[in-house]
């Protein structure tokens, strides 16, 4: 960014928008003095200020009224309308709203905000809330490569960053924004087989966190799933007796329905 220390307002700070607030200031992408919160629940503003330092805002006008640059819209979908409505008064055209409603698209926002206006639609996942997410991000608008760049450095403060066209977005929601949920599901079903298998519920859960933790750590340094498969399957072993039981299941193409599923219900989100 052009400024080390921007002055952000985020609207809504809920799970989201907490996290994203103490990922930007623990990172040091601005300080505590230029974040302004606001939010309809008083409490979840409070925590925060007193947990970060951070400026509280009594309205939504109040908040953007000194014509700060990034706005960020944490809110849930079914809010986001009023939200833009009361943002379309004050936006100037050079300020940037990025938005991480799932599956409000960047026309729904500028319908809203003015079709002049520089957007950014990003797709977190849950894992923001410990530093780890994957964010997609897709501009639209009069946002340009700088906005994107702007975008990308705020959400690297909470994890990892990709830039898609926005026709991908909703494979994104499917894929890494519902992927935590599909995954902890394989976990809790790792952890009951091992406690079938005669160990204590805390030993199997820490053994199942850690496996998922170590295997991704694995994952981010190779090129290819198959060959860190490969790797650790002897012939004749353990766990290729596993897989054949995994194949005869279908669970590659479970997952891979799964994940279209989510997706296809994205698509029909973003058409309501």
């Amino acid at each position: 960014m052009k400024n080390k220390k921007p002055k952000i307002v985020v609207i809504g700070v809920g799970n989201m928008g907490a996290a994203i607030v103490r990922g930007l200031i623990d990172a040091s992408v601005t300080a505590p003095e230029n974040v302004i919160i606001f939010d309809p629940d008083r409490e979840k503003m409070d925590r925060l200020n007193s947990e970060l330092g951070v400026t509280v805002s009594d309205s939504l006008e109040a908040a953007v009224e000194h014509n700060i640059r990034v706005v960020l819209v944490a809110v849930k979908p079914q809010m986001i309308n009023g939200v833009l409505d009361s943002l379309s008064r004050f936006i100037k055209q050079d300020s940037l709203v990025i938005s991480i409603a799932a599956g409000i698209s960047t026309t729904q926002l500028l319908d809203r905000l003015g079709k002049d206006k520089r957007v950014i639609r990003a797709m977190p996942n849950a894992a923001a809330m410990v530093g780890q997410s994957a964010t997609a991000l897709c501009k639209g608008g009069m946002a340009d490569d700088e906005d994107l760049k702007t975008a990308m450095e705020l959400f690297k403060a909470v994890g990892s960053t990709v830039c898609v066209d926005e026709k991908g977005i909703n494979a994104v929601t499917a894929l890494s924004g519902g992927g935590p949920g599909y995954l902890f599901v394989i976990m809790e079903a790792m952890s009951d087989a091992g406690v079938l298998l005669g160990l204590p519920r805390d030993v199997a859960r820490k053994l199942t966190v850690q496996t998922f933790s170590g295997a991704a750590t694995m994952a981010a340094q190779a090129k290819s799933f198959s060959d860190l498969k490969d790797m650790i399957t002897s012939p004749g072993g353990t766990t290729i007796s596993g897989l054949k039981i995994m194949e005869k299941a279908g669970t590659r193409g479970v997952f891979m329905e799964t994940i279209a599923a989510a997706a296809c219900r994205a698509d029909e989100l973003s058409r309501q």
